[in-house]
């Protein structure tokens, strides 16, 4: 990376720090489509297995401490959440609900396929998809899966590992570099992947600066 690239990565990482320390605000839930909200602002997307720690990556990346709640049954929050970012709103940032989760009924997992499939392909404003990874267990099936419906759908989307504080440095290595390889075979993902830990702050300032490039792309 060249020094003019370097320096616009940190003008765009103060920017974003700026914008995600100002109004953030819970906007509405859709346990339907119909419910969605209008089209009127690019949107950045979270999805990730149950109990990846989505919410509390979500409250780090917008510095609030419980803007988005996890579900106290993992896989049994089935809709769509949406928040708006700036004064006056200049994105949102959805919350998928989580995947993998193998205790929901039969009917429960349908229903979550149909709600996510059909809002990947019909949201036009949506401009990526962060897909997080728990680094301490790696790619699992849920993911494969999640990323390709992603490929499917022609939605770009970015790796995101969580949790990296709670392994080993060697084994973050190990982990990021089987992620990243593997991401690479897919058609919508980005090439390079993130390494986050919403408790250390770690990777956080990176994903913002990530996030605001995506909506204005």
């Amino acid at each position: 990376m060249s020094e003019a690239d370097d320096a616009t990565e940190a003008e765009l990482a103060e920017e974003a720090a700026r914008l995600f320390s100002g109004r953030v605000e819970f906007l509405l839930s859709a346990p339907q489509l119909k419910f969605l909200p209008e089209p009127d602002f690019p949107e950045v997307a979270f999805c990730g297995r149950s109990n990846v720690g989505k919410s509390s990556l979500i409250n780090a990346v917008t510095g609030r401490r419980s803007i988005a709640r996890a579900s106290v049954t993992p896989g049994r929050t089935q809709e769509l959440n949406f928040f708006e970012v700036g004064e006056p709103t200049q994105f949102r940032l959805v919350d998928m609900p989580g995947y993998g989760f193998a205790k929901a009924p039969l009917k429960v997992v349908e229903k979550w396929r149909g709600l996510v499939r059909t809002f990947l392909r019909g949201r036009a404003p949506l401009k990526r998809t962060l897909v997080l990874v728990d680094s301490r267990h790696g790619l699992k099936d849920s993911d494969r899966e999640m990323m390709k419906m992603l490929d499917e759908a022609a939605v770009g989307y970015r790796v995101v590992l969580t949790k990296t504080d709670k392994i080993k440095a060697s084994e973050l290595e190990a982990v990021a570099g089987k992620v990243e390889a593997e991401a690479r075979k897919h058609v919508a993902a980005y090439p390079e992947i993130h390494r986050t830990s919403a408790e250390k702050g770690m990777g956080i300032s990176e994903l913002r600066a990530a996030i605001l490039a995506d909506v204005r792309a």
